[in-house]
């Protein structure tokens, strides 16, 4: 385990503290191990020599169980350059010697009585008769020993007899509060009157009621009258989920609270933020209530405490049919099956091609001019014509009469027959499959899909401030492209359009999935994709910097989501993503572009046909033409 190191600086007065050295150095060392930390001693007095070698035999070491290093320094001296381990250092004044007492002003303005660091004052003898109050007079006008400071007073109220107790306060301006800890003397030691917890947050938990400010944002002014009720809850979601948690923490601490509403989360603008996170870091609310994203910019000004609400948001949109990004047609069958099928195809007409030739052959001549009209004759062009009839599960009115003729013409329609019932089956299935080849951010720019983004204040800042190349295209090509209006809506429209295809939403899922709930079938939701857009996580809770109140709000705020009012107020306000039930009883319609090749193809065999049958009139008309002038000069001769 590592060695943890505890400075203590120590600064006593040459006074009575010294006459009864043996004594009080017990005392220290009661104290310091009742802390159970391991310490490294750093002693900075006006003690003579004698005592500080005094202090050193007894701390020097180990106290208890932990490991002990001493040093020494002057009361003046307020550097923390020695300093290893901030969260473990200890500072121990004798009120009683004044250059001590004329330091205090500047641990005071170095914040060096805050926490991490803990604090020890030895106060003068107090009788109890005459000096009701247990606040030490040099520390009264002190502003920061608050509440989650550790600052011991240790007083003597009678002869070897010492009390011991904490002393901060809530806030600046409120009153002193003591917590009393126990009594030493020299026969007992140190005496705890009750058990109790060693955390101090938790000790102080209570804050009796002292005002904290809590700021929400709000992007409508109507969402402050419907903050509870759940009406418009797609409005502000995320102010209204953790409106009543807040609450609870505020109710958790016994503290009452002041509101203070902004538009915005806050960005900033030259040196200065503005809206919630402008608050938190001017120190004008101590915690902001409308969770926002963690980014770098804002982690200098103010701290992350809890993620309260699991929701991003993302683009949303239907995936495309396959007949968007492919030509079904093709797609139906494998490359090396395409192969295949070509050559079975070749071979049958090769096969075709011969057995004619030799039917012909066999055949007497009048014979074939009899049935010469219904026989397949041994042409190339008769044979492919023939051929690319049964590949199309065309009829024929020539066949061949032999019975190796037959036998191969039933090879060939069986075999193209088979093929085309697989082929077809394939085109039904692929009818209703969609592309799955959107995957990233710039598969999404590189489709023909359309873009919308919700209309908040984050989207518009993140996605106008965008650098990354293809979420700067995307913003500068399908949200804002120039000469449009941005295309920034709001979210039942953009689920709407995601509903008619080919569009996708950027949106912050936990709220639009109600709207998909609202809108979509239960095969529709089947086909929905996400991509993430934005390069930050689940937005968290922020407070100020440095505030008293920090491990409180922590322990609030885990509390909270261990006893399940998170987890309510996110179920009621946020959905999921939904399941895919009943994808194959969906139906879907066959539209344009799902014929498009066929159309395309069917087209071009027209036109091919026109241009033929041109062709063969243009040719015809000639040999007419041709045939009259030879006629015609037959009779002149």
């Amino acid at each position: 385990m590592e060695k943890v190191s505890l400075f203590l600086f120590i600064i006593f007065l040459q006074s009575s503290f010294c006459s009864k050295a043996n004594l009080d150095v017990n005392l220290l060392e009661s104290v310091i191990a009742n802390l159970e930390k391991p310490l490294s001693v750093l002693v900075v007095s006006c003690w003579p020599s004698s005592v500080k070698v005094r202090l050193y035999s007894v701390l020097a070491g180990k106290t208890g169980d932990l490991q002990n290093m001493v040093g020494f320094r002057r009361p003046d001296d307020i550097s923390l350059n020695f300093v290893q381990k901030q969260h473990h250092t200890l500072f121990l004044a004798d009120l009683n010697c004044l250059e001590v007492v004329d330091s205090l002003k500047k641990y005071d303005g170095a914040k060096l009585f805050r926490s991490p660091f803990r604090w020890i004052f030895i106060d003068k003898y107090r009788n109890t008769f005459q000096n009701t109050s247990m606040i030490p007079d040099a520390i009264t006008d002190m502003y920061n020993i608050l509440i989650d400071s550790e600052v011991l007073v240790v007083r003597q109220i009678e002869n070897e007899i010492y009390e011991i107790y904490y002393v901060y306060k809530i806030g600046f301006e409120t009153e002193w509060r003591t917590e009393i800890i126990g009594y030493w003397n020299k026969n007992s030691g140190l005496q705890k009157p009750v058990a109790r917890t060693e955390v101090t947050s938790l000790r102080r938990i209570n804050l009796d009621g002292y005002e904290l400010k809590i700021c929400y944002v709000l992007t409508d002014n109507d969402s402050i009258n419907h903050l509870a009720d759940e009406v418009n809850d797609h409005i502000d979601t995320i102010t209204k989920v953790n409106f009543p948690t807040s609450n609870q923490l505020l109710d958790f601490l016994n503290a009452s609270r002041k509101y203070i509403f902004t538009s915005t989360w806050g960005y900033r603008n030259n040196k200065t933020w503005n809206g919630m996170t402008g608050y938190l870091e001017r120190e004008e609310v101590d915690i902001g209530g409308s969770p926002m994203f963690l980014t770098s910019e804002r982690l200098s000004v103010v701290e992350y405490i809890s993620s309260p609400t699991p929701t991003r948001s993302k683009f949303v949109f239907q995936e495309p049919k396959l007949s968007y990004e492919n030509n079904l047609f093709i797609l139906s069958f494998k490359y090396s099956l395409w192969y295949g099928t070509i050559a079975l195809v070749f071979l049958l007409y090769l096969v075709i091609f011969l057995v004619t030739l030799w039917e012909w052959k066999k055949r007497e001549p009048c014979q074939k001019r009899i049935e010469s009209a219904g026989i397949l004759r041994p042409n190339f062009i008769d044979v492919a014509l023939f051929t690319f009839g049964a590949s199309c599960q065309q009829g024929s009115t020539v066949e061949l009469k032999g019975a190796l003729g037959r036998m191969v013409l039933l090879l060939l329609f069986v075999a193209l027959t088979f093929l085309y019932i697989s082929y077809s089956a394939n085109i039904v299935a692929l009818l209703q499959s969609s592309s799955s080849r959107i995957r990233t951010l710039e598969d999404l720019l590189g489709s023909r899909i359309k873009f919308g983004v919700h209309d908040t204040v984050f989207n518009r800042y993140y996605f106008s401030t965008e650098t990354e190349p293809i979420r700067k295209a995307i913003y500068e090509t399908k949200v804002a492209p120039p000469g449009i209006t941005p295309r920034f809506i709001s979210m039942e429209k953009g689920v709407k359009e995601i509903k008619k295809g080919l569009f996708a939403f950027h949106m912050e899922t936990g709220v639009g999935y109600k709207f998909v709930g609202k809108y979509f079938e239960e095969g529709e939701k089947c086909g929905l994709k996400e991509i993430q857009y934005l390069r930050v996580i689940d937005p968290w809770l922020a407070v100020r910097k440095n505030t008293p109140f920090m491990e409180m709000f922590k322990i609030g705020t885990k509390r909270l989501q261990e006893h399940g009012l998170q987890q309510r107020e996110n179920h009621l306000l946020y959905e999921k993503r939904p399941k895919c039930i009943g994808r194959q009883a969906n139906f879907v319609s066959v539209s344009m572009v799902d014929c498009y090749p066929a159309l395309l193809l069917l087209t071009y065999g027209g036109l091919i046909a026109i241009l033929l049958t041109l062709l063969e009139i243009l040719h015809h008309k000639r040999i007419q033409i041709i045939a009259t002038i030879s006629s015609k000069i037959l009779k002149i001769k």
